[in-house]
């Protein structure tokens, strides 16, 4: 169907450029335009590939409402100053710009119901009017990068809304949370906090300086000191991802210690500490990865399989088994076994696309060994099931269906790029670059791990295939 609503009093009268693209939402028009008035919306809709910080932000989406961002162009941060107006009760939110890079912005988020009849739902269509600064030469230069820039950026945003959208459905009659998140400025912890508000969940930071409002609580892991009094009021769900990043440096013994006390240490006391409230949470869910499972070769590794050898395997055992004394006053834990995450803002992905983008990548190791991957949306959804189904209990493995070798990985992102990837990156070089114990775990190991609890448990991955999940991250349609 087709929104005829009119998109800006000014539309007729607009001489600039005009770009529109439609999806249909899994929710009736009333209960999409509410997903995008909570916090986290703006997050959530911002693509990963894009440098975009939000400065300030007032109001919601009604008429009157700011916010100001900055955006990344290359090395020059541009800023952006944005007002919203022409807000009607389940049907529209517009917004446009007051300052930034286009000589004119004007948004229209428009939600049309369907019938139950053609399907249901209702229909989104976000339209705008814009023109860019230096008139006919400004759209010489620019006019068809910015509009393929616009639709893989509306691509990706609507990817996103309807998929979270069909999460709310799938855990619609789930309770709302309030949930207690460490490491929450982190890459996971940052998407997952925009995720679940979005989801309707009340979401409370541990912080590691003076906390600066009700949603914050100061906490200390080295010294495993956390103070969960009566004035924090009731937790039900606690989310723990803080710890020392494993890649982010050689693994002599000091760093080696570092990694695993940040993790098991703090850990303990948190655990503690929960165990003593007067209204313990319902459930925790602590990250762990499937380092645990060692190098397993070509065998498939599953939740029930025994832990593996080596200094990964170690630590993420133990940091499992530091969550113990919650088993005494009856919280059902998880533990998230997460396989590479897929983001270019962060972590693995991040640091090799630099060389595949020159055409300088390719498999790593003899490629034979296998990385199982996940999307960083299907981990904050993956999370977000886990915290909601009952069902889910123990170890997790969160990661996609389909692992792939070092060498499928490498090629495949090199199709989704339109580069080679053909240079291999031998052995001895990552022995040599990151040290022996941190290639030989991280990179050369191979874990060719199945998420059979989350099959089993019915949860909805977006991105089961490799490529499909590198195309939506990185915003390269098919």
């Amino acid at each position: 169907m087709s929104d005829k609503t009119t998109p800006n009093a000014q539309a007729a009268d607009f001489k600039g450029e005009h770009f529109s693209r439609s999806v249909g939402l899994p929710a009736t028009a009333a209960a999409a335009l509410e997903w995008h008035a909570r916090t986290g919306a703006l997050a959530r809709l911002s693509p990963p590939w894009e440098r975009v910080e939000v400065v300030s932000q007032s109001g919601g989406i009604r008429d009157g409402a700011r916010v100001s961002l900055r955006t990344k162009a290359g090395p020059i941060w541009l800023g952006w100053e944005a007002e919203h107006y022409g807000y009607v009760e389940g049907r529209q939110f517009c917004d446009r710009a007051l300052s930034g890079p286009f000589a004119r912005w004007e948004h229209r988020h428009g939600f049309a119901d369907v019938s139950k009849e053609a399907g249901g739902g209702c229909e989104l269509t976000d339209d705008i009017h814009y023109a860019l600064p230096g008139g006919a030469a400004g759209r010489l230069v620019a006019g068809g990068f910015v509009r393929r820039k616009l639709e893989r950026m509306f691509a990706y945003r609507q990817a996103v809304t309807r998929a979270d959208l069909e999460f709310s459905r799938d855990h619609e009659r789930a309770p709302k949370l309030r949930v207690l998140i460490s490491g929450a400025s982190g890459l996971v912890g940052s998407a997952l906090t925009a995720f679940l508000t979005t989801q309707g969940h009340q979401v409370i930071k541990l912080v590691r300086r003076p906390a600066r409002g009700a949603d914050e609580i100061f906490w200390d892991p080295a010294a495993e000191r956390v103070n969960l009094d009566a004035a924090v009021g009731r937790i039900d769900a606690v989310v723990h991802l803080a710890g020392a990043g494993i890649a982010d440096a050689r693994w002599t013994e000091a760093r080696k210690h570092e990694i695993r006390e940040s993790r098991v240490r703090g850990t303990s006391g948190l655990a503690r500490a929960l165990a003593a409230m007067a209204r313990p949470p319902r459930v925790v869910v602590g990250g762990s990865a499937i380092g645990y499972y060692g190098d397993g070769g070509d065998a498939w590794q599953v939740e029930g399989a025994a832990a593996g050898s080596g200094f990964l395997a170690e630590v993420t055992s133990a940091w499992e088994a530091a969550w113990a004394p919650l088993d005494a006053v009856g919280v059902r834990r998880v533990a998230l076994r997460t396989g590479v995450v897929l983001s270019p803002a962060g972590g693995a992905l991040a640091k090799m696309l630099p060389a595949f983008r020159f055409g300088l990548g390719g498999p790593v190791g003899g490629g034979r060994q296998w990385w199982s991957w996940i999307s960083l949306d299907d981990l904050t959804g993956v999370i977000g099931h886990a915290l909601l189904d009952d069902s889910v209990r123990g170890p997790l493995n969160a990661v996609a269906p389909e692992p792939v070798t070092s060498a499928e990985f490498a090629h495949t992102l090199g199709r989704v790029l339109g580069r080679p990837a053909v240079l291999p990156v031998p052995a001895w070089a990552l022995r040599v670059a990151l040290g022996r114990g941190l290639a030989d775990e991280a990179l050369l190991a191979s874990q060719r791990v199945r998420p059979e609890t989350l099959i089993k448990c019915g949860y909805r991955f977006r991105h089961e295939n490799l490529e499909t999940a590198l195309r939506h991250v990185l915003g390269h349609a098919s």
